[in-house]
């Protein structure tokens, strides 16, 4: 079942292992279309469709068959307010979206995986192409999101992790070497000396 928090995986590789979502194992199901409609993904850069503003955020729910303008105002509307660019741009609707900032298209990305009403948002470093602001503005928009909707976020910056974490899992060489709650593992007592070590700098 989903729950509302915030997962940070520290990774620098790909995991091998069973991934369950609401309890189901993801490699033996039918229908992975009608899972992927429950995952909202955010990339490292920006991954803007080659559409306007309003129709990178209307295309998900257009695909479930919303048609009427005044519906898909709202969702728009909602979602990229959510991610907190709707100010920004609500007089650019209509102009093509890879023509906004770096910063913008990324929270425009944003915007377009809530419009899919995910139970599940995943982020792939997705400050890695963003300046320090713009980095700060998309984790002010995480932490209210985080109300809403369960969030996995992948990063390398510890203390990004602790800064929006409610648990945190440290992974190292595919390994998961620990998890547990985030302030545990950045101030309490750790089962895996590599964890404080990594947590205080000492590599990576």
């Amino acid at each position: 079942k989903a729950i509302n928090r915030m997962d940070v995986f520290t990774t620098g590789m790909q995991v091998d292992g069973e991934i369950r979502f609401n309890g189901l194992d993801t490699r033996h199901l039918k229908n992975v279309y009608a899972l992927r409609s429950r995952i909202g993904v955010v990339f490292p850069l920006p991954v803007g469709l080659p559409m306007t503003v309003y129709d990178n955020v209307a295309l998900s729910p257009r695909l479930r068959g919303i048609r009427e303008k005044a519906e898909l105002d709202v969702i728009v509307q909602r979602c990229l307010t959510r991610a907190a660019l709707w100010d920004e741009v609500k007089d650019r609707l209509h102009a093509l979206g890879s023509l906004l900032s770096g910063g913008q298209q990324q929270r425009l990305t944003i915007a377009r995986a809530l419009s899919q009403e995910p139970d599940l948002l995943m982020l792939d470093e997705f400050s890695i192409a963003v300046d320090p602001v713009t980095t700060m503005r998309i984790e002010d928009v995480l932490k209210d999101l985080r109300q809403e909707v369960t969030i996995i976020l992948v990063t390398n910056l510890v203390q990004q992790a602790r800064r929006l974490a409610d648990r945190t899992a440290f992974f190292l060489a595919g390994e998961c070497v620990e998890i547990g709650i985030t302030e545990d593992l950045f101030t309490g007592e750790v089962k895996d000396q590599r964890t404080r070590d990594y947590v205080e700098g000492r590599f990576g």
